[in-house]
């Protein structure tokens, strides 16, 4: 990793690209997206399934995402296989060696805990993350990136009965079709300024994220105050370690935990915070 001037100015313009897009995928805070269209002109419903939602709606930005890298001086390549890391890489036209990886998240509002979201994940902490020269899984090594970040979606899920998700229309009713997803909000931020000391999914080697919207939006996850290098070795070596508590052994499973294994103290209010315990 380096070029960290080169980092901060890509972040900026990559938060600022991020807050243009609402307005381009949505109108009156409803996605423009409807449903499918087949040659005969029958509309066919979107499912709220957020496997569907996520795939379409980076079908629907990714020319965007194009135009951007061209006016900045990037190039992008897609990840060579589906589960590959990251979504995009994006490549200086001046300098290739400089490398940022963007991946893209969505995730929807959950309405049983307002301001609260329903997390995502930030890729594995698997080889290629302890490993920071291996090639699997991974468009380039993790440790040529000079900076990985993630380009969220937060949005509400329209309530809508069967019939809705299910009736086929008319192109002629296109307006009168019902979107199943709306109130749009974006952000872009380093991934380990939102990263949470959780796994993100089931039995997968996934980071997972902070769920507070207002954390999200403010890059203030559980590693914000102790800096990436802590991010990196407690993923590194999240499931591995082990702690002793109440007379037995167990793996760490939280930030507090690794910091007491480490012999480290992190002051909240101190910008730098971690200090090595006597």
């Amino acid at each position: 990793m380096g070029y960290e001037a080169e980092k901060a100015t890509f972040s900026l313009q990559l938060k600022e690209f991020a807050a243009t897009l609402g307005s381009a995928i949505a109108k009156n805070d409803e996605w423009t997206i409807r449903g499918f269209i087949d040659i005969f002109k029958n509309v066919y419903t979107i499912s709220t399934d957020t496997k569907i939602v996520s795939k379409l709606l980076e079908l629907h930005l990714f020319p965007f995402f194009l135009s951007f890298a061209e006016e900045k001086g990037y190039d992008i390549e897609l990840a060579t296989h589906q589960n590959w890391y990251p979504d995009l890489t994006f490549l200086s036209k001046a300098d290739p060696q400089i490398k940022f990886a963007v991946d893209l998240k969505t995730t929807y509002r959950d309405e049983a805990y307002p301001g609260f979201c329903n997390g995502f994940t930030l890729g594995s902490h698997g080889e290629y993350f302890v490993k920071r020269t291996s090639t699997k899984n991974i468009q380039y090594p993790y440790g040529e990136y000079s900076g990985h970040f993630c380009l969220g979606i937060i949005y509400s899920r329209a309530v809508l009965d069967k019939s809705e998700e299910t009736h086929i229309y008319s192109l002629d009713e296109l307006g009168t079709i019902p979107p199943v997803i709306k109130d749009f909000l974006f952000f872009a931020e380093e991934k380990w300024k939102i990263a949470s000391d959780k796994g993100g999914s089931g039995n997968t080697a996934n980071i997972g994220s902070i769920q507070k919207i207002e954390d999200i939006l403010r890059g203030n996850g559980v590693f914000a105050k102790a800096g990436e290098e802590l991010f990196d070795d407690y993923w590194a070596n999240f499931g591995k370690l082990k702690i002793r508590v109440d007379g037995k052994w167990k793996k760490l499973s939280s930030f507090e935990e690794y910091l007491r294994y480490r012999r480290l103290s992190l002051d909240l209010n101190n910008p730098k915070a971690v200090k090595r315990r006597a």
